[in-house]
Parts: C-alpha cells; structure tokens; sequence
C-alpha cells in the first residue's frame, strides 16, 4: 500500500474528472465537463487533496482521491438571508403602521408587533454590517468562533468532503461536514429549540393561524376600502348637487359612475376571508373586552333609546354580514329607481312620453313623490343618506375583519414564535443548516445534470437530505440536539429554483433567496448550457421540495453516562418520527418513478432500518449506516454533523469512506483495517494537529492519587499505623 500526499489549493484543475470519450458529439461533452468545472470552482475553494492506493480482492490497486474544500456559501449564503428577513421585517412593520387609527386594545397588540420586528430588525442590521466588515475572501468559521455573536448565522466548519474512485467509471461520493446547526452564542442553559419553543406554546392559543396570502387578501381589500369609500361618497354628494340643476343627461352620468362604484365596493367586501374572520373575531376574543376598549363601540348605530349596541353581544348571526353589504345594494337600487321616476316626472311635463307611458308612470310616482314642487334634491337626499350609512357600516365591519386577519398573522409571525431571542436562535440555526445544504445540493444536481432519471426525480418528487448526528443526549449537547432538529425540521419550508446564470462570472453562479421566512427560495443559476440541457419543467420554474431526515446516535463518553444515567427518549424519538418522513419519502418516489434503477431494493432497506431502531442497542451506529445506505439509493444528500465537526465527523466519515470502498470497490478484506487507519491518519477531514498522535505518559503529583477513596483508606491506615509505632 502506498500513500501519497499532496496540496491542491491554487490548482486550476482541481476536482475535475476529465474523461475523453470518442462519442459524438465531442464538442457538447468538453462544453459541459467547461462548465461543471466552473461552476465547481464558484462553489468550492480552499481545497487540499490527497491519494492513496489500496489492494482489491482481485490483487489489483485501486487509486482513491480525497478531497476536501471549504465553500464561499458559509458566508454569502447567511448574509443574503439576514437581508431577506431584514426586508419581510420592514415590510410588516410597515404594513401593520398603516392600518391607521385603531382602538387600544388593537393598538397594544400593534406596538407588540412593533417591538418585536425593530428588535430583530436592530440586530440584524448589526450582524450585518460585522459580517460585511470581514474580507471577501472569509469563507470558513472554526470552532473556536462558534459563540460570537456576529457569527451566529455562519455555520461552523463547513466542508465539503468528496471521495474519487478512479477507474473507467469513476465516481465521486460526497459528504457535507459541518458543525450541528445550533445556537452557541445563546448557550443552551435553558435547553435549546426544542424545549424553547414547547414553553410558548401555551400562548399560542390566542392567536389565529392566517397564511400570508390571506394575509395579503387583506391588506388589498383594506386598500380597495380605502378607495372606494370616499369615492362613493364624493359620487353621491356630487348626485344631490347635479339634482339641483334638475339636468337628467349630467344626472345619469353621474348615477352611472356612482352604480358602477359601488358595484366593485359590494363585490370587494363579499370576500369570504372576511365573514370567516369575524366569525374567528367572535370565537377567539373577548367581546365584552373588545367593546370596552372601544374596537366594536367606533361609530356604532344607537337603538330607540340612543344606546350603543351591537350583535356581537348577543349570539353571533352568521347572516348578519350578508345583510350589511345586501343593504348597501338595496340603497343604491333605491336611488336608481327614484332617479327613472323623477326623470319620468320630467318627461311628462313636457310631453316626452305617451299618455299610456304617462298614466303608468303616475301610478309610480304615487308612492314617492308627495308634491309636484317638491325638488329632486330633496327627494333624493334620504336615500344618499341611507346608502351612505349602510356604506360605513360595511366598511366598519370589514375593516374590522381585515385589521384582525393583518394583525393576527404579524403577530403570528413575529410575536407568536416566541420572544425576539427565541425567534433570533431559530433564524440563526435554520441558516446554519440551509447553507450546508444548499452546497449539498449544487454538488448532486451537478452530477446528476446529464442524468436523465434524476432530473425527473427533481421535479416530481423533490430531493432527499440526509442529516446524520453523532451528538451526545448529555449536558450541553442536549440542547444542540433540540436545536439541530427543529433547525432541519425548519428546511421543511425550502423550495429550490433552477435559473439561468446572467454571466459566468463567479458572483453569478453563486445562489440567491427570494421569498419569506414561511416560504424559502433559493435560487439556483446554472450556466447556459446547462440550463439549456434541463427538462422544460424545470426550466419553466418547477419548485424542487427538499425532505430533511435527521437521524442521531450517539458515540462518544458522554452518550455512555446518558445510556446508564441520564434520559436518550430524545435521541430516540427523533430517529422514530424521522423515520417515517424517510418512509413517506421512498413511497412518494416509488410511485413517481417505479422504473428507477435500484428502487425495488429500498423496501429492504427500510425494514432493515426499521430494525436497528427496535433493537434498542447502545450506540447503535446501524441505524446510521442503514439511513446513509437509503440515502445514496435515491440519490439524496449526505451531511454529517457532531458538535463541530472535527473528532467525531472525521472517524465517521473515514469509517463510511472504506466501507463504501469495500462493498462497491472490492477493497480487500484484509487490508480493510490498514485503509482505515491511513485515512484517518492523513485524512483531510483530520489534520494534522487532529491526527492520532501517540500516547502521552500523564505524572499526576500523590496528592491527586489520593483524591480516590481506596487509596484515601490505605493512606489513613497507614498514617495511623506509623503514629502508633513512633509512640510505642
């Protein structure tokens, strides 16, 4: 066996498996192998390699080159999501300042909105401005940093770790290292996501779940109230005005205009969202405090004897908003039919209209028409009043509805996850682990680019990642734990987006984000060529769900003390709940692509997994291997985590790297145990000062020997036997 060591950074050719096939069209291959090498080189720096060369069972060598990278999105990736939440935080602080005048009740609710967004908003901006303060070329955070505050985001020891078998089919296998996602700045003194998010629940229940496109119905109709209204309004006084000059050409115009306005008012308002939220207004709050603090008092009709009321005191009618806009329809059908009679009133005097047309419209103009000297204005103005009234009482009702649906979910999104601190941890974790999977998924999808299957498994049923924890259920790795699940449960919400790059320029082939918090982006340039070789779904902007599966076992000392003393529930359920979304995974892509190379073996692998999670074994590092195994079967992404990702990582990754050599390699049986121990001695995972080093001989002064309780009895023994004889 022969190993051989060398530094690649710098290199122009790095990471590019060049492969000269004698297939037409020649030219199309070294186009794409161009651009997988540039887009490569954007997504990775800062390289080191090394090759070895191991035994097969056929006696033959078989040349294996590590490689191991930092990648740019550590730091671009964050920043571009500290931005994005800056600008959904201003804009909800905005929208919810322009709600207007409310009453106090919903004015405190508003100020706690407002609060909570500026200070996220003030932090935010501070960490931005650190993280833009480093140089353009920072794209790695050590361990050593992890608990700076402006830091939080950035994931610690990113890496990404790829393997090359060489040979006529070469293959690259990839894993993504990094720390696990969590918060270290906050420290974990009173446990981490996990257990920090189930202490608010409880105050969950006061608020209404509305979505954001609900949310962004409102504030349209909020927008088209505060248009139309004064609009009406202006119309109608303009229609008593134009009565006067008893002109019935001027006077249809403006009647026309005014039915028209008020059609598009009536059809605003009969929005479902906003019956359902008053029905919401009537189950979640409390009426009674509501009218006392004057939200359903503003403006109220008064009964006979001058009182305030209002239905919401008594039972809740489910007919009483359909009557509010049909009276609006009423009073505008009030001032039409009046305008023909008073406009037929005219026609007769001067003789317009046949004597039969004049003996009906007699008939007609009976009932509402008291005087022939009666004006028009007059006889019009308790009708513009009616409408008018009926008008503001709609809008009240709706604005009403709509400022509950804004308020709700500003509050849902900002107060309703938990404190500023809280929701702060909970950003900062879910951008530690979307930066490590996005890496993951720019490395799959580029070689998996000229793979047809593939690209169809994208787009029909999304791509798999794969998050495996080598965390402790002990002291402070507990909480990392939470952390990490909620952080990748959170990864639920992405949506990857396949563009085409404006250049090829290193900075344009580097992701963005668009979207909000509750509905992630990230968008994905590839170089023309490539874009131009994408199924049309994908090119014509098919979202690509992404599955997040955590599965975590423990292996170092402290898992021992949890095992024997503490509580590993945590560990367990996680691999539980986690296990099924994998499942639900296999057989939503089973179904999709039942052709798939190697699918018929998933089952297996499963139920295989399935029992390494019953055995209840100590330190179960099966269920590992059978998640990974699953994993690479359908194509999914690799990640690998422990607290940050050094010791633990390195065995992991090495232990996975050999094992894949022996039993897809034919990696020699015997020279199994010599390949481990090279690789985790040179490995790149594991440098040099992380490299076994050898033994150490430890002279610990008598006094701390005598620390333990044996030889403390053997020293009192003695101490009296030596006494007694120096007195004798």
């Amino acid at each position: 066996m022969e190993t051989f060591q060398k530094n690649c950074i710098g290199s122009q050719k790095r990471g590019v498996r060049s492969r000269v096939e004698l297939i037409p069209p020649i030219e199309t291959r070294l186009k794409c192998l161009f651009y997988l090498h540039l887009t490569l080189s954007s997504l990775l720096c800062s390289r080191v390699c090394r090759v070895y060369r191991f035994q097969t069972n056929d006696q033959r060598w078989l040349l294996v080159r590590e490689q191991m990278s930092e990648t740019p999105l550590s730091f671009s990736l964050p920043k571009k999501l500290i931005r994005m939440l800056i600008h959904e935080l201003t804009n909800r602080s905005q929208e919810v300042k322009e709600l207007g005048d409310l009453s106090p009740h919903w004015d405190e609710l508003r100020l706690d909105v407002l609060d909570h967004c500026n200070d996220l908003l003030r932090c935010y901006q501070e960490t931005l401005i650190e993280l833009d303060k480093l140089s353009a070329s920072s794209c790695f955070k050590s361990s050593t940093s992890k608990s700076e505050q402006h830091l939080q985001f950035i994931p610690t020891n990113l890496h990404t770790q790829r393997m090359e078998v060489t040979g006529p089919d070469g293959v690259w296998y990839d894993v993504i290292t990094f720390g696990a996602p969590a918060d270290h700045h906050q420290a974990f003194k009173h446990g981490g996501l996990r257990r920090l998010l189930c202490k608010h629940t409880k105050h969950q229940d006061s608020f209404v779940s509305y979505s954001r496109d609900e949310s962004f119905r409102a504030r349209e109709l909020l927008d088209s109230l505060a248009q139309l209204q004064p609009l009406i309004f202006g119309l109608a006084e303009e229609l008593l005005s134009i009565s006067l000059e008893m002109s019935p050409a001027r006077l249809k115009q403006i009647l026309d205009s005014l039915v028209y306005q008020t059609e598009q008012f009536v059809h605003a308002v009969k929005d479902e969202l906003v019956r359902s939220a008053r029905q919401e207004i009537h189950n979640h709050c409390n009426i009674r405090q509501l009218h006392a603090n004057g939200f359903l008092c503003d403006n109220m009709p008064t009964n006979q004897n001058g009182l305030q009321y209002s239905k919401e005191e008594e039972e809740y009618d489910e007919e009483e908003w359909d009557r509010a806009w049909a009276n609006v329809t009423k009073s505008i059908n009030c001032i039409v039919v009046m305008v023909d009679r008073l406009q037929g009133k005219e026609a007769r005097l001067r003789g317009d209209i046949s004597p039969n047309q004049q003996e009906a419209a007699r008939e007609r103009d009976a009932d509402c028409l008291t005087t022939s000297s009666t004006s028009w204005q007059e006889q019009l103005l308790p009708l513009v009043v009616t409408l008018r009234d009926c008008v503001r009482e709609a809008v009240e009702k709706a604005r009403a509805s709509m400022t509950f649906v804004v308020l709700q979910e500003a509050v849902a999104a900002s107060v309703g996850q938990g404190p500023a601190n809280v929701l702060q941890r909970r950003h900062a974790v879910f951008s530690q682990a979307l930066s490590a999977v996005v890496c993951g998924f720019m490395l799959k999808l580029q070689a998996g680019l000229e793979d047809p299957e593939f690209l169809q498994q994208l787009h029909k049923v999304g791509v798999l990642a794969q998050f495996e924890g080598l965390l402790s259920t002990y002291g402070e790795e507990i909480g990392m734990l939470e952390d990490m699940e909620v952080g990748v449960a959170d990864l639920r919400k992405v949506r990857f987006n396949l563009v085409e790059a404006k250049t090829e320029q290193v900075d344009d082939l580097l992701p963005t984000l668009s979207g909000t918090w509750n509905g992630v982006v990230i968008n994905v340039p590839l170089p023309s060529e490539s874009f131009a070789s994408l199924p049309s779904e994908l090119k014509d902007g098919c979202l690509i769900p992404i599955c997040p599966v955590l599965f975590n076992i423990g292996i170092n000392q402290q898992q021992s003390f949890a095992e024997r003393f503490g509580d590993s529930s945590l560990q367990e359920k996680v691999n539980q709940q986690n296990c099924e979304c994998l499942k639900t995974y296999c057989q939503t892509l089973q179904q999709a692509l039942p052709d798939m190379a190697g699918i018929q073996s998933v089952p297996d692998m499963l139920l295989s997994l399935d029992r390494s999670l019953e055995a209840k074994k100590r330190k179960n590092v099966e269920v590992l291997w059978n998640a990974a195994m699953v994993c690479r079967k359908v194509n999914g992404i690799r990640l690998t985590s422990c607290k940050s990702a050094k010791d633990r990582t390195g065995m992991s990754v090495t232990l996975e790297q050999c094992v894949l050599l022996r039993e897809r390699h034919a990696l020699s049986q015997q020279h199994f145990g010599r390949a481990l121990d090279t690789m985790r001695r040179w490995s790149t995972l594991l440098p040099t000062h992380f490299a076994p080093k050898a033994p150490r001989r430890h002279f610990y002064p008598v006094a701390f020997l005598l620390v333990t309780s044996h030889l403390l009895v053997l020293w009192l023994i003695l101490s009296l036997v030596i006494l007694l004889s120096k007195y004798q």
